[in-house]
Formats: C-alpha cells, sequence, structure tokens
C-alpha cells in the first residue's frame, strides 16, 4: 500500500509536473468564463519554471542533501561488505538492446567494481527490482551483477537483490542477504543527494552501514548561486532534489525512519 501510495503521489513531488499541471489548467480556463484566473495561472506556471530552470534554486536545494555526508575514511581499514543502491542503470533500455545501457548514476556502479578490486574480500549486493507501478519493467539487479563482472569482480561475490522497490525495501531485503554480525563493516554506496534518506533507511531496519557517497551534482557551496545555462538542466536538478526532500518528509512522517534529516 505504501508502495503503490508513493507513486501516486510521486507525481506531485516533481516541481515540472505541477507547474506544467497549472499551465493546463489555465489553458483550459482560457475557454470559460475564468479568463483572469486563466492568464494569472498560466503567467504563474510560466513564471515558477523560468525560476525552477534557470535560477540557483536547484543547487541550493541540492547543496544540504549532497553535504551531509562526507567522502568516506578508508584509514578505518577494509570493509566486510559492500552494498549499492539501484539507479544507475536504465533496464529497459539494456534489455531492449541486449547491453548494459548505463545512466547518469553509473559511479554508482563503476564506484562499487572499483571498491571490490580494492577489497577483494568483501561482498559485493547490489539492490535493484523494478519500481514500476503499471508497466511490467525489467529488473535492473541481473544487469548490474552482468556489468560488475564484465568490470572484473568474480560472481561469487556478487549478489543481486531483485525484490526491493524503493529505498526502504533496498534496507530491508539487503539486510536480510548480509545478516551483519557485530563487528562487520558494510558500505553503502549511492548518489551523494540520495544518502541522507537511503541512511535513515539503513539505520531505520538496524542496519549499520558506513556512507559512500556518489555521483554529485555540484561542485560545492559556490554553486548555491550559480544559475543555469539551459531550462532543462535546471528543471531536473530542481526536481530531483524537491523529490528526495519530500521523500525525506514522507519517509519520516509514515514512520519508516525515526530521522528527518540523520547525521553522520
Amino acid at each position: 500500500m505504501f508502495f503503490t501510495l508513493s507513486k501516486i503521489l510521486g507525481f506531485f513531488a516533481v516541481p515540472s509536473n505541477v507547474l506544467m499541471a497549472i499551465g493546463l489548467v489555465g489553458l483550459l480556463l482560457l475557454c470559460t468564463s475564468r479568463r483572469r484566473l486563466a492568464v494569472w495561472l498560466i503567467a504563474t506556471s510560466l513564471l515558477l519554471i523560468a525560476i525552477a530552470g534557470l535560477s540557483p534554486l536547484g543547487n541550493a536545494l541540492m547543496l544540504p542533501l549532497e553535504q551531509r555526508f562526507p567522502p568516506w575514511d578508508p584509514s578505518r581499514g577494509a570493509p566486510d561488505g559492500i552494498v549499492v543502491l539501484g539507479g544507475a542503470i536504465s533496464p529497459d533500455v539494456s534489455a531492449a538492446r541486449g547491453a548494459v545501457a548505463l545512466d547518469e548514476a553509473a559511479e554508482r556502479i563503476t564506484v562499487a567494481a572499483e571498491l571490490a578490486r580494492r577489497y577483494p574480500n568483501a561482498h559485493v549486493i547490489y539492490c535493484g527490482g523494478t519500481n514500476a507501478l503499471i508497466f511490467d519493467d525489467a529488473v535492473e539487479a541481473p544487469f548490474a551483477a552482468r556489468q560488475l563482472e564484465d568490470l572484473g569482480i568474480a560472481p561469487e561475490r556478487i549478489t543481486a537483490e531483485e525484490q526491493s522497490r524503493n529505498t526502504i525495501e533496498n534496507a530491508v531485503f539487503s539486510h536480510l542477504i548480509a545478516h551483519p554480525k557485530p563487528g562487520d563493516r558494510w558500505l553503502l554506496v549511492t548518489s551523494a543527494y540520495h544518502m541522507p534518506r537511503a541512511i535513515a533507511a539503513f539505520r531505520a531496519v538496524g542496519f549499520p552501514v558506513e556512507a559512500y557517497p556518489v555521483d554529485w551534482r555540484t561542485r560545492g557551496p559556490n554553486d548555491a548561486w550559480r544559475p543555469f545555462g539551459s531550462l532543462s538542466d535546471g528543471l531536473r536538478r530542481t526536481d530531483t532534489a524537491v523529490h528526495e526532500w519530500i521523500g525525506l518528509v514522507a519517509y519520516r512522517l509514515s514512520g519508516k525512519t525515526a530521522d528527518l534529516f540523520p547525521r553522520p
């Protein structure tokens, strides 16, 4: 039930969807007697789209997420395992083309392979089912396992977790697979902006992991004042950041996590 509701409400967690919907309502109202309201809605939609797409808003929202967890410190020694969260592969494209299609979060895969080579005794769990609500999409984890093998990781070191559909389920199912013993150290590899919500989810199921953030989208605090050169880039950044903040709030309010914005 939580998964279905989250996917339905997820449409409204994407600002560009909402702003476009406001403009479309305005266009429909132009055909009615509510023309003044229609013009106001259309103008509001265009203005907010411009702000979300061209101003530094997306970076300003993204930065606190990305800055929350620092780069991992290897000085404590080798980890026992590595959990990698899905989102680095387009499974439908991979299935259709017969080749692994990496997306903009590809560092989740490439860094995981690098870590696995550096720490040859660490087991790798890749979490990646399908998050489709309506369509029967392909499952990501088998493609990830194939890519990791192509990058030189022995197949017996890799577990492809295919059931999870969201971050909470990533935590639940990887915990069941890892079954960590006291004193075990597991790394969690995911995009830096997603790390706060992921850490909150893993802590909620009692899986103590160490954050290994990758796939930064900003260069640092100076980007909070840097506008975007294209509307599409800015909208995408704003959509990603707002979706993550809403996810943090939704997980906390629904009782899925104990921390709204977990600390390192």
